[in-house]
């Protein structure tokens, strides 16, 4: 495994880091959701992604049994906080209240005392930033997380929050956005904001969902069992199911062949090569995903392939920065 800084910051985070968002708690069991947060530690990952929301809750409490025993100076934990998580009305959003109460109830589900990064997982349009930085800093403040991150925000959204941060002397040092070769739509603003400001991208989905694996093809159903077939998966898979965008995956194979790569890993090293990304999230359902994927850190791509992978992709790619997920209005 290889590691990178996140942002300007002193901590190191492993290359691939093990997310458990629409997995634990849900489409996979606890035992195996267990068996592949050890395969993880195996192959050296060392950082662990999560959210409050993810499964109602139940996925930072498995995360949090499965690294039971686990040393925690050995591993950073990341969990977020904005979607609603009750349905009292001050139960969603980046409010002090909010911020306060969830830091304090993710910590109970994941059995620990502090996190590593404690994300906003959206901009809240309805709530003053100045107040949201303020409870960050709290936070920080008060030992229960080491430093601040954010999720899907814009390049001005990052550069207002970052400077609240210094003010408040925290450090903003993380993004995470979708990335992938067929979603580029940070490369434009957020990236040459990120490095002006040294924040680093620990990106999701960078395997698009399972599509750059290959395993959906053109013109068929999807395999059983897999996301594209999952109510919780199928909704956010759904916009790369389009058979031109299928048929140009295909089309990657024998570029991942040449390179000595399965398409997964191709996929995790293409977003590695954008030195702005600190780590790249994968999920598993199956110990031996995390060994195929883990795989991919230190892979370094030849410029000849990338021009390749840019020409059979071609148009495909989303780009428009206004494509950045927005938040879902707050009531």
């Amino acid at each position: 495994m290889e590691f990178r800084h996140l942002g300007r910051s002193g901590l190191l985070v492993s290359e691939i880091s093990y997310g458990n968002w629409i997995t634990h708690g849900s489409q996979v069991e606890e035992e195996a959701a267990v068996a592949c947060v050890r395969a993880a530690l195996d192959v050296g990952i060392s950082t662990f992604d999560t959210a409050d929301v993810y499964a109602g809750g139940r996925a930072e409490e498995v995360l949090g049994r499965a690294l039971k025993g686990v040393r925690r100076e050995s591993v950073e934990i990341l969990t977020k906080v904005y979607w609603r998580t009750g349905p009292g009305r001050n139960e969603s959003g980046l409010s002090r209240k909010h911020i306060r109460e969830s830091i304090e109830a993710s910590l109970r589900r994941l059995q620990t005392d502090h996190v590593d990064v404690y994300q906003a997982h959206r901009y809240d349009h309805h709530t003053p930033l100045e107040e949201t930085m303020s409870a960050f800093a709290d936070v920080v403040h008060s030992g229960k997380a080491h430093y601040i991150g954010v999720s899907e925000w814009t390049a001005d959204q990052l550069r207002a929050g970052h400077a609240l941060a210094k003010e408040l002397k925290i450090a903003l040092v993380s993004n995470q956005p979708q990335y992938s070769a067929l979603h580029r739509i940070i490369e434009g603003q957020v990236v040459p904001a990120s490095q002006e400001l040294g924040i680093s991208q620990i990106v999701f989905s960078p395997i698009a969902q399972g599509v750059l694996t290959g395993k959906y093809l053109p013109g068929e159903q999807p395999p059983a069992g897999s996301r594209a077939t999952d109510e919780s998966g199928s909704k956010t898979i759904a916009r790369f199911m389009r058979d031109d965008v299928l048929s140009a995956v295909q089309r990657l194979k024998p570029l991942a062949e040449s390179a000595g790569l399965s398409m997964a890993q191709l996929a995790l090293a293409w977003v590695l090569q954008n030195r702005n990304v600190a780590s790249a999230i994968v999920g598993a359902s199956r110990p031996e995903q995390v060994h195929d994927n883990a795989k991919a850190a230190g892979v370094r791509l030849e410029d000849d392939l990338l021009k390749q992978i840019d020409e059979v992709l071609g148009e495909l790619p989303e780009r428009d920065p206004a494509k950045t997920q927005s938040p879902a209005e707050r009531p």
